[in-house]
């Protein structure tokens, strides 16, 4: 099936996962989209919900922890509470100074029920601002998703649950692949592996040199790829493919009519990613649906997408852009545009952060990204996470769901 810009407009907002359309032209005009001052208001309201959070939560410790290759962050309020969250592997080697001494004090002694306005303070912290961009949100994100877990035990629900209303326990998702030193015959190999693994329904591959300006992986590597996957996993799979800003705007646009060709359901970050511009010339051209965000780091560029229709699909990283209240700010302005949502994932345990905020945006693309994980983390959880059709199960558990906290702390060791 062909996928039209605007036919998958018009549905993101329902979370449709089947479009259709055609193809080959550029886009019509959209319809008038929200003002500043509505995207301004929506991303202003509070975020974490205070139900079941009656009494005082003083942050006493937090410590950052190592357990075989695992990088977690352990909170404890003064009345004996924990949380955990595990950071984003490789980051925490080289980001640990940050965390340790510009993110972590801030925190102690704070009541965690003050995370939104503690989340800006923070920000003002001891310059911290000099910092903006994944430097500082990474280590943001490991304190925020500890405390979210700590404020979930607490209360008794899941983490959706803290921030928003949970709609669905599961979520639909798309394999990805995430090489490009394949040849195209040995990249269809791995994604059918991959596949087999997984019982994904769509799958994503890549295309051009990661930040080539404009040079292939290898030679004719991405003009033979493209339709090789089509024919080998046929019309049923939907397909995404992700350039990793390889290309100015008419190389895009090249690469963009070959995944039109083939009824691709969407192409991320075609151009560099900060050249907001340049990425809108190219979803302006095509009607295959335009996804970014995944390195962003700014709101007020999050807003300039939205606002300007920059892309199509907004994707923040729930790591790089700095946890989940942010993230969720971002998709309450994409929702007041009609605009779907879809999350990268930087990898190791960020799929579970994903199904806790796919759980209850209210604007969701069709898949969410997972890179595999389940086999090593499912069964942390009570249940155990299930993958099956193409769908995970999203932790029903309070806080991120992880069963048996005390068990996965024995052993580990503070960083110093």
């Amino acid at each position: 099936m062909k996928v039209d810009r605007r036919r998958f407009m018009a549905g993101a907002a329902a979370g449709a996962a089947s479009l259709a359309g055609g193809c080959g032209g550029a886009r019509e005009a959209a319809p008038a989209g929200p003002s500043e001052e509505e995207l301004d208001r929506a991303a202003a309201a509070p975020v974490l919900k205070q139900d079941g959070l009656t009494l005082p939560v003083v942050i006493e410790s937090i410590r950052l922890l190592k357990k075989d290759n695992e990088y977690l962050v352990h909170v404890r309020s003064k009345e004996g509470a924990e949380g955990v969250s595990l950071t984003n592997p490789p980051r925490a080697n080289y980001l640990a100074p940050i965390l340790k001494q510009l993110v972590i004090p801030f925190f102690i002694g704070k009541d965690a029920r003050d995370l939104d306005n503690l989340l800006w303070d923070l920000y003002r912290w001891r310059d911290n601002y000099k910092l903006y961009g994944l430097a500082l949100w990474s280590p943001q994100a490991w304190v925020e998703f500890a405390i979210l877990d700590m404020l979930g035990r607490i209360a008794g629900k899941p983490m959706g649950a803290l921030i928003g209303d949970v709609v669905r326990q599961e979520v639909a998702f798309y394999i990805a692949s995430g090489r490009r030193d394949t040849t195209p015959q040995q990249e269809v190999e791995y994604l059918q592996k991959l596949v087999e693994r997984s019982g994904a329904k769509a799958l994503k591959f890549r295309v051009g040199g990661c930040m080539s300006r404009n040079a292939d992986a290898s030679p004719g590597r991405t003009e033979t790829l493209i339709p090789l996957v089509r024919k080998t996993f046929g019309d049923a799979m939907d397909l995404h493919a992700d350039s990793n800003s390889s290309y100015d705007p008419p190389k895009a646009i090249e690469v963009g009519r070959m995944l039109e060709e083939i009824k691709a359901v969407y192409y991320e970050e075609p151009c560099p990613f900060d050249h907001l511009e340049d990425t809108k010339k190219v979803a302006d051209a095509l009607t295959i649906p335009i996804s970014g965000g995944e390195q962003e780091y700014s709101d007020w560029r999050f807003r300039w997408m939205i606002l300007n229709r920059g892309v199509d699909i907004v994707e923040p990283d729930l790591h790089y852009y700095g946890g989940m209240v942010r993230s969720v700010r971002v998709a309450r302005m994409a929702e007041v545009a009609k605009m779907p949502v879809t999350v990268h994932i930087s990898g190791g345990f960020g799929f579970v952060y994903m199904l806790h905020y796919a759980s209850c945006l209210r604007n969701p693309a069709g898949y969410q990204e997972y890179k595999m994980g389940t086999e090593k983390y499912g069964s942390w959880f009570d249940p155990p996470l299930t993958v099956k059709d193409g769908k995970m199960s999203v932790p029903s558990g309070p806080g991120v769901g992880i069963k048996d906290l005390k068990g996965l702390l024995k052993g580990a060791v503070e960083v110093a």
